[in-house]
């Protein structure tokens, strides 16, 4: 199978950097309109080289590819969402952590929400996702035969954690869960891979010899049938900004403690108060993304849909670049107000419930 980024390389590049900074803004897009109803009104990627612009709560990304909905090892869930879109070095670790888990023993991946096609705050959901480097897989392995639509839209993924005693389900925790995890934590490029709490924790009691892998495991609320896996800014996206790096040691340690205190479980405040997604408007963003929503599509979904029951991404051109210089990519580093690592060197003191931001 020929690479990812070849196939993604032959997309003409547009110049969005020189929109961005020329001050230029996609025909109907005002500052003060909400991203989220721009983004995810988008059927397809910017046809662009990759490159993801902002930071993972506030960015978008240009040049994405989607993930087939049926591969040998992997089939894509909750369809109608149109969230299979990724820079094409997190579409291309999911193939790849696909048939290393079936190599391990795994069935098969059930692949969750990636991001939509140019990214940024999406209608409903995750507030991360926004430049094509997060992705969720489930807990519940893929049966031995393809879902219907109906199927994939209905049916419900495996809680694997006691919603009372946030500790993991012991009858239905098994030990290719943990290889699945260890296995999603051995590639470089992945950073993080955030896991319910409880699950964290069982972890941390069961596995022995190499716990190096464990540093990637991070706990956070929610996560309990589905696994966040997100990789670092990728080559070609001067644009991106970096999260903080993960502390040293396996995080099974006070940090970890604070999750089993009343402190995090204790109800919102202000459960009513607006997201951050429902407030985020085009002037929030990084002034590439607007530049990003303007840019043409690519010459169909097929074009740019990796992977699948053989086939490879497809080589038809992307339409012809506006004729103007392209220069690089750049946007001004946004505040890291989303995924702070969990304290690893304080003791579980009660801590303010962060925003919805740090999805």
């Amino acid at each position: 199978m020929k690479s990812i980024f070849q196939a993604a390389a032959r997309l003409t590049g547009i110049a969005i950097a020189a929109l961005a900074f020329s001050g230029l803004a996609p025909s109907g897009a005002s500052a003060d309109e909400l991203a989220k109803n721009l983004f995810g009104a988008e059927k397809l990627p910017a046809a662009a080289a990759p490159q993801s612009i902002g930071f993972y709560s506030k960015g978008c990304f240009a040049g994405g590819v989607a993930i087939a909905t049926d591969g040998p090892t992997w089939q894509a869930m909750r369809l109608s969402r149109n969230r299979r879109w990724g820079h094409p070095a997190m579409i291309n670790l999911i193939e790849k952590f696909s048939r290393d888990a079936t190599a391990d023993g795994w069935p098969g991946l059930l692949i969750g929400d990636i991001s939509q096609p140019r990214g940024g705050p999406m209608l409903t959901g995750h507030a991360s996702h926004q430049i094509g480097l997060d992705a969720d897989i489930w807990f519940t392995p893929m049966p031995d035969r393809r879902l219907s639509p109906t199927e994939r839209e209905n049916m419900s993924a495996v809680s694997m954690v006691n919603e009372k005693t946030h500790l993991v389900k012991d009858r239905l925790w098994t030990a290719a869960h943990t290889r699945l995890l260890k296995r999603a934590a051995s590639y470089p490029e992945v950073e993080r891979i955030l896991v319910n709490p409880g699950i964290k924790k069982k972890l941390c009691d069961t596995v022995t010899g190499d716990r190096t892998w464990l540093r990637k495991i991070r706990p956070f609320w929610g996560h309990d049938y589905h696994f966040h896996v997100r990789i670092g800014c990728q080559p070609g996206s001067p644009g991106c900004k970096r999260q903080e790096a993960t502390a040293a040691g396996d995080g099974c340690d006070k940090s970890l403690a604070w999750w089993f205190t009343e402190e995090p479980w204790r109800p919102n405040k202000n459960p009513d108060a607006p997201k951050a997604r429902d407030k985020m408007t085009m002037a929030s963003l990084p002034a590439a993304c607007r530049a990003v929503l303007s840019a043409p599509n690519p010459v169909s979904e097929a074009a740019v849909t990796v992977g699948g029951m053989g086939s490879t991404v497809a080589t038809a051109p992307a339409p012809a670049a506006p004729e103007t210089d392209t220069v690089d990519v750049g946007a001004p580093p946004m505040p890291a107000s989303a995924f702070a690592p969990t304290p690893i060197k304080r003791p579980p003191l009660p801590l303010a419930r962060p925003s919805d931001q740090s999805r």
